[in-house]
């Protein structure tokens, strides 16, 4: 299946006159069908400088193989418009695709950001790979995204929220208008993202969202996952209707939610490509070294998980 892109309402037009409030940006996503992942080209309307959130390496588990399909439509409408491509950001090391910061800083020299919290995430991790020389420091990364911290994207800034509940390291970008929360917020119908991954914490989860929510009603919010059955996907949803809609925290307390989120989350298997995914992400997308063959090798630990579902 290939990949989809989409455009916001607001997104950017083929012709140079932009007719947008500069401290909003322009939202395009390109939906990866395959591991229902939404990819997003952030753009400043007054300088076409833009950033990538979330790229999608492809990969397919059955045969071992990788492609960059994903990564190249990302480059491919960054070339066609015209645009300055000055950050990539991941959103936290995710557990169902692998990621394509790697390649896509090799492409265009362009610096890679992810919260601090990734050195959580990699402590662990490192442990399960049998991995003791690995650094757990995130300097995989070219910048260790802090929250409260702020980033430019030409004219616009990129306020970065600290958004732990799923994993240690999620962050949220709130640009303008617009917010990109990826797994801390689904869309209304489908709720919220589970809190069961290895330090993740339901309690912590409620917390993140409720801070998000005190954002306006009309900010757009955009997520990092779809999965849809018998319809289109969808992504964009506001503040508003997450507040009025959300399946698991409309009307809810804390403590209903938290027993909620962590019946269901007892009930989920591990997402299919966790264990081939992490070893790369908590790399920033980087495979690990080719062997003495020149083939790279992906690990599976045996029983590190004795008590997940099936």
């Amino acid at each position: 299946m290939s990949s989809v892109l989409a455009r916001s309402e607001t997104s950017l037009p083929s012709d140079a006159a932009v007719a947008h409030p500069a401290a909003n940006p322009l939202v395009d996503a390109i939906y990866d069908p395959v591991t229902g992942s939404v990819q997003y080209i952030v753009t400043c309307p007054t300088t076409r400088a833009c950033a990538i959130i979330d790229p999608v390496l492809d990969y397919d588990d059955k045969s071992g193989s990788t492609a960059t399909r994903n990564a190249d439509a990302l480059l491919d409408h960054i070339q066609k418009h015209n645009l300055n491509l000055v950050w990539i950001f991941d959103t936290h090391p995710h557990a169902d695709h692998l990621s394509a910061t790697a390649y896509l800083r090799d492409k265009t020299g362009v610096p890679v950001g992810i919260g601090e919290g990734v050195v959580k995430v990699q402590e662990f991790w490192k442990t399960i790979y049998n991995w003791p020389q690995f650094a757990a420091d995130g300097s995989q990364w070219d910048h260790l995204l802090k929250d409260g911290e702020s980033v430019r994207i030409g004219e616009l800034e990129a306020k970065i929220i600290s958004s732990p509940g799923h994993t240690p390291a999620s962050m949220t970008f709130l640009i303008g208008d617009a917010v990109f929360v990826h797994d801390t917020l689904f869309m209304p119908h489908s709720g919220t993202a589970r809190a069961d991954f290895p330090g993740g914490d339901a309690a912590q989860l409620w917390h993140s969202i409720e801070t998000l929510l005190t954002l306006p009603d009309e900010t757009r919010v955009f997520t990092g996952h779809d999965y849809p059955e018998g319809r289109e996907p969808q992504w964009e949803s506001t503040i508003g209707e997450q507040k009025r809609h959300n399946v698991h925290i409309a009307g809810k307390s804390e403590s209903e939610f938290v027993a909620l989120r962590t019946k269901r989350d007892s009930t989920l298997p591990m997402p299919r490509l966790l264990l081939p995914s992490l070893q790369v992400n908590i790399n920033a997308g980087q495979l690990p070294p080719a062997e003495d063959n020149h083939r790279h090798y992906l690990k599976i630990p045996v029983n590190a998980f004795p008590g997940a579902n099936w």
